[in-house]
């Protein structure tokens, strides 16, 4: 744990001073109700991770991203997350920074990382998280997350307009392995700990657009910053072979 916190404050040191304002594009889409929904701006990138290539950037992701050897750290800055509260969007928030590939949601796929969040004793809810987005009020989170308790737990957070809020086992280890796997019609998410035997967590229909982005990130809702280390990067054009087993 030294030697994390040394490479932490490296990295943030780092991710905290490159922060830039660069070009951006927006789209517009429409949800269930026909309402417009406005994009929050993507950027264009080029990083190259592992074998997945991730264009896409979400609130200045690409400009907190440090890659240290075999892992790629992310920068989130002070009370930064991802959520469309079901209670009047009193908690919402849509600041923490996603890095993005996108693939094509007409054929499966198996996205996969090794996830390290900084867990503190004030970072109430830090997390490492991967994604399925569309926009923003489209997408899930899977997380390895800190709780009110401070246990490290499996979260997920499906969001269709509003965000539901998952708990799921508690994990008494500073890493875990998080995966997504998709065959086009059923898409599940699993965790594992030694990257072998896989957890089912959650499973429903596939019923997101032809294209879709997977991603990384990083969130710090209440406390002023924290860092999360990916490692075990991986994107496949297949799904598992057992959506119970995850394997």
């Amino acid at each position: 744990m030294r030697l994390f916190n040394k490479n932490f404050n490296s990295v943030l040191a780092i991710g905290m001073i490159i922060l830039g304002i660069s070009s951006c594009s927006t789209q517009e889409t429409k949800d269930d109700a026909n309402e417009v929904i406005v994009e929050i701006p993507l950027k264009d990138c080029n990083i190259k991770f592992g074998n997945v290539d991730f264009t896409k950037s979400v609130n200045d992701a690409v400009d907190n991203v440090k890659i240290v050897g075999d892992s790629l750290w992310l920068i989130c800055g002070e009370k930064k997350d991802f959520f469309c509260d079901p209670n009047d969007g009193i908690l919402s928030n849509n600041t923490a920074p996603i890095l993005l590939t996108e693939v094509n949601n007409t054929r499966p796929f198996t996205f996969t990382a090794k996830v390290t969040p900084e867990f503190t004793e004030e970072g109430l809810y830090n997390a490492c998280d991967l994604y399925v987005y569309v926009n923003p009020t489209l997408w899930q989170k899977f997380a390895f997350e800190q709780d009110e308790r401070g246990n490290h737990r499996i979260v997920t957070v499906r969001t269709q307009g509003t965000s539901d809020d998952n708990n799921h086992d508690i994990v008494e280890t500073s890493s875990v392995y998080l995966k997504y796997s998709s065959d086009t019609h059923t898409i599940a998410s699993y965790y594992s700990i030694d990257g072998n035997e896989w957890q089912l967590v959650r499973l429903y229909e596939n019923n997101y657009p032809e294209t879709v982005y997977l991603g990384l990130s990083t969130q710090c809702p209440m406390a002023k910053g924290c860092a999360g280390v990916f490692t075990d990067v991986s994107l496949t054009t297949d799904n598992v072979s057992d959506f119970r087993m995850g394997n």
